[in-house]
């Protein structure tokens, strides 16, 4: 049985892979900074290590124990990084790590759709606010030199409900909780802007596949289909039986989510197509459209919409 350490357990990415690698057979190890949630880990098959990304030690030494190792915890931490490469080095082991596209995002704050549209050959561009992440992105790949299997995995807007502690993403739930605290649902600006789209159990499947598979430097994007804000915005209403959605001023937005919530995650463009994943690892996805996910499937009871933070 191979052990895989994991960061971000309770989280919704890391507990949805954590679940999926249960099934499957893998050993997990999971990092957890409480004892309460250690305890709700382990009742779902995950071994759990107290500790947290700062804990630079017990990164690089659960890495070196293990036969692999998962970050989803974050995607901007560089000195958790540099201790589970530090782990790894020199044991041709793979880390995957967890990008995510807004590291291609524009700054229209919902004012129009972008024409660009990037695969994992195009040239990026990264606004000033997201090149940190990418610089991160770099030297995770630049690592298979080390000989660490470095694979970064870089999804687009997840939506679906997670299999694990924590069961909401961030952008959906994010809406759909405004728009049940005031009555509507709201965009920024008047939500042209377009995001590629995901489903969680999707993602799950990807990183099980990259963990068997993937080459050291390996990039690839998460994504089956996009939809703009606004297209997102009206099954949101339908399905919550409200009336058409309503555009925010962007520094209302800014008030109420944050700037990088209400810039990038919400108001920004974010077109990405996952060429590499179904080329070279085969993958599949099976759930082909967030509207229709929303329209059928999203739950739409107050927990259900709790913003993943």
């Amino acid at each position: 049985m191979k052990t895989i350490f994991l960061t971000g357990a309770t989280g919704y990415i890391g507990g949805t892979i954590a679940s999926k690698l249960v099934e499957n057979g893998y050993r997990v190890r999971g990092l957890v900074r409480s004892a309460e949630s250690a305890a709700l880990l382990a009742e779902r098959g995950v071994e759990p290590v107290l500790g947290g990304l700062d804990d630079v030690e017990l990164l690089a030494s659960e890495a070196r124990a293990s036969d692999g190792v998962i970050n989803t915890a974050s995607a901007d931490n560089a000195g958790a990084v540099r201790a589970l490469l530090a782990g790894l080095e020199g044991s041709s082991k793979v880390l995957v790590h967890t990008s995510g596209s807004s590291v291609v995002g524009d700054d229209v704050r919902g004012s129009r759709r972008s024409d660009t549209v990037f695969d994992e050959t195009t040239p990026f561009v990264v606004a000033p606010g997201k090149q940190a992440r990418r610089e991160l992105d770099l030297l995770i790949l630049g690592a298979a030199s080390r000989d660490v299997r470095s694979v970064v995995i870089c999804p687009s807007l997840i939506y679906g409900v997670g299999s694990g502690m924590n069961r909401n993403s961030v952008q959906i739930p994010t809406l759909v909780s405004n728009a049940l605290e005031h009555g509507i649902v709201q965009t920024v600006g008047p939500g042209l802007n377009v995001w590629s789209n995901v489903h969680i159990d999707d993602v799950a499947d990807l990183y099980l596949l990259a963990i068997a598979n993937a080459p050291a430097g390996s990039f690839y994007f998460a994504e089956n289909g996009e939809a703009s804000f606004g297209e997102i915005a009206e099954a949101i209403a339908k399905r919550l039986d409200l009336g058409p959605p309503q555009a925010l001023p962007p520094d209302v937005a800014v008030e109420r989510w944050g700037e990088a919530r209400a810039y990038f995650s919400l108001g920004s463009n974010s077109r990405v197509r996952a060429v590499r994943a179904r080329r070279e690892l085969g993958w599949s996805p099976r759930h082909a459209s967030v509207t229709d996910w929303i329209l059928n499937d999203m739950p739409v009871d107050a927990s259900s919409a709790k913003p993943n933070p």
